[in-house]
């Protein structure tokens, strides 16, 4: 059977098949002085795309007050733009720039992700085994008297029932109660879009690490968790389980959504069992078989070219620099550094890996086509909460193509990642070509084929999903210029 994207769409006759396939060949026909003028008028769709983008970007800057932001696009695998605005480091008056170097926060999941498919596809991985297969420390657990399993499928999905950073069980629960079945969310979604569901936390420490006190809110917005602001550094990501392992689960896995960073620091004892390597070590691969040159951990010690500063306000408004934070106890949920540029690249390789087919002419993707498609898959029971027309799938949100009413609202295909951390916010957007109305034919296109955008801001709290839409559907437009 062929994949979805290059499926005719629903009732369309055969002989539009076959025109599809006549257009595509008579491309191959185009003469030089039609090929030229067609690139010219690429050239300056692009250019408009791009101003209007920028355009957008400096009104979201200011509106935030973000000291810097850098944005990446990409079209059918091509950079097409990349720009620094503002300050990666205010103090120093050093301007961002395409190579500087943010946490991307929670995109790390996205990364994680690929590496537990790698191990899934090559056998060392059962996703639906129960985690204590891999890693006997983690306690089996029990729900209102009942023995659960948590396995992996669960835990990338955000079913798995463990906590975020909110450490009272029964003031999650109380959340999660208040809400309507359809939502099943433990936070508003314009509050989590701007925080990456970070919810809040009661006073207290855990036995394990010291963390710092919450910030106060502003008004309407609840505290910063202390979780969030970890000092210690963890030797290992088996050392870091001891946040959370012993806490009773949220809900019965597999029943409820809740967004849980901590169940993705299980994971990387996943990665690390499965694979017999240590987590770093593996990513560390992973990001070189990628080619992803500029994405590593965040540590303090070593010197990593090209780092921003990260920054917050305080409570008169003024900008300030973010406390010290260590994320060695969450490298697989929220702990690594990148660029732009190594976003791009990482969403043009699953773009590929979506696309590419069992032809001679092209290489094959990292992942299999149909692994990629189960990744995007919108699971039930989940949500996408920075944009509430999809729903969580497996280490990325999802939202489908869908339009109800002609000439109404068009909604397009695309998968996403959102990050927020201390002092930095991030966003990475897929918008895949979908080709139902013609066959690809391998001598005119080729994959990856669509739009990534990806952006990255050295300021805490800002969404960022709306602002990459807008952008891709600029530069969506641009492409299909005749």
């Amino acid at each position: 059977m062929l994949p979805r994207f290059l499926r005719p769409a629903r009732g369309l006759p055969g002989v539009l098949l076959g025109l599809g396939l006549a257009v595509a060949a008579a491309k191959v026909s185009e003469s030089p002085e039609e090929e030229d003028g067609k690139k010219r008028k690429n050239r300056s769709a692009y250019n408009e795309a791009i101003a209007r983008s920028r355009e957008l970007l400096k009104r979201v800057k200011d509106e935030v007050g973000s000291p810097g932001i850098v944005v990446g696009v990409s079209v059918d695998g091509k950079t097409v733009w990349t720009e620094g605005l503002g300050f990666a480091d205010v103090e120093n008056r050093i301007p961002c720039s395409p190579d500087s170097v943010m946490r991307v926060a929670s995109i790390s999941k996205s990364f994680t992700m690929t590496a537990l498919a790698k191990l899934w596809e090559e056998g060392q991985l059962d996703l639906d085994a129960p985690v204590q297969k891999y890693v006997p420390e983690f306690p089996e657990k029990e729900f209102e008297g009942e023995k659960v399993a948590i396995t992996t499928r669960l835990l990338v999905s955000h079913l798995s029932g463990i906590r975020h950073y909110e450490k009272d069980i029964q003031k999650i629960r109380k959340k999660i109660a208040k809400k309507s079945p359809e939502t099943l969310s433990t936070e508003n979604t314009t509050e989590k879009e701007n925080r990456e569901n970070n919810i809040g936390s009661k006073s207290g420490e855990n036995d394990k690490t010291k963390v710092s006190g919450t910030t106060k809110s502003k008004k309407g917005v609840a505290k910063e968790p202390e979780e969030f602001y970890v000092k210690d550094k963890f030797d290992s990501v088996m050392d870091s389980l001891q946040l959370f392992k012993n806490d009773p689960l949220v809900f019965k896995p597999g029943t409820q959504f809740l967004y849980s960073t901590h169940a993705w620091t299980l994971l990387s004892a996943v990665v690390e069992r499965a694979s017999g390597k240590k987590f770093l070590d593996y990513m560390m691969q992973m990001f070189r078989d990628l080619g992803m040159k500029n994405t590593v951990p965040e540590e303090h010690e070593p010197i990593i070219y090209n780092r921003a500063r990260f920054y917050n306000f305080n409570e008169k408004k003024r900008l300030i620099n973010s406390p010290y934070v260590d994320n060695s106890y969450k490298w697989a949920g929220g702990g690594f550094l990148s660029t732009v540029n190594d976003l791009l690249t990482f969403g043009n390789v699953l773009l590929y890996a979506y696309q590419a087919q069992k032809v001679s002419e092209f290489l094959p993707g990292y992942l299999k086509p149909d692994t990629i498609a189960m990744l995007w898959r919108q699971v039930p029971n989940t949500e996408m909460s920075w944009d509430k027309d999809g729903k969580y799938a497996m280490g990325w949100g999802t939202v489908e193509a869908k339009q109800d009413f002609g000439h109404c609202k068009l909604q397009k295909h695309y998968v996403s990642h959102t990050g927020g951390a201390v002092g930095a916010s991030s966003v990475i957007l897929i918008m895949p070509e979908e080709c139902n109305s013609m066959l690809w034919d391998s001598h005119t296109v080729s994959p990856p084929r669509g739009t990534v955008v990806t952006i990255m801001v050295n300021m805490q709290g800002t969404g960022l999903n709306s602002t990459a839409l807008k952008i891709a559907l600029e530069f969506e437009k641009a492409r299909l210029v005749d």
